[in-house]
């Protein structure tokens, strides 16, 4: 059997522009790309997938199509977190995010698997940020 990896997931979101402009700019992901695309009934859409730096697994930013899917937005995972972001320097990125305007829930706190913080997205799903169980030294 070859080799398997989770290629992407979707993110379901109102606005692409908007939504690339928060994972590229206040989370600091790479646009892999933004293509035009169809429906399966032939309407125009885009492909639009970002990913963090060097990763190999994306995020497709699917625009709603529909009531049902709108009524989705923000409440992919019912209100859990479903998403979570590893990072080498915690305190670095969550000051980059926060001067980037991202909402925080709480305080950064530490667990016996490391630093962490839950924030929303673009959308209003909710992420982890987690660290090392130490700041950085780097």
């Amino acid at each position: 059997m070859g080799m398997a990896f989770l290629q992407l997931t979707a993110i379901i979101v109102e606005d692409y522009d908007e939504a690339i402009a928060f994972f590229t700019g206040a989370l600091g992901f790479e646009l892999a790309e933004d293509s035009p695309a169809r429906t399966n009934d032939g309407r125009p859409k885009r492909w639009v997938v970002v990913r963090p730096p060097g990763a190999e697994t994306g995020i497709l930013l699917a625009r709603a199509d529909g009531e049902r899917q709108r009524a989705a937005i923000g409440d992919q995972h019912a209100g859990r977190v479903g998403f979570f972001l590893r990072v080498d320097d915690f305190d670095a990125s969550y000051a980059r995010m926060r001067a980037a305007g991202v909402e925080f829930l709480a305080e950064p706190r530490t667990e016996p698997y490391g630093r962490v913080v839950v924030f929303r997205d673009v959308a209003g799903n909710r992420w982890d940020l987690l660290g090392p169980a130490s700041p950085s030294t780097g």
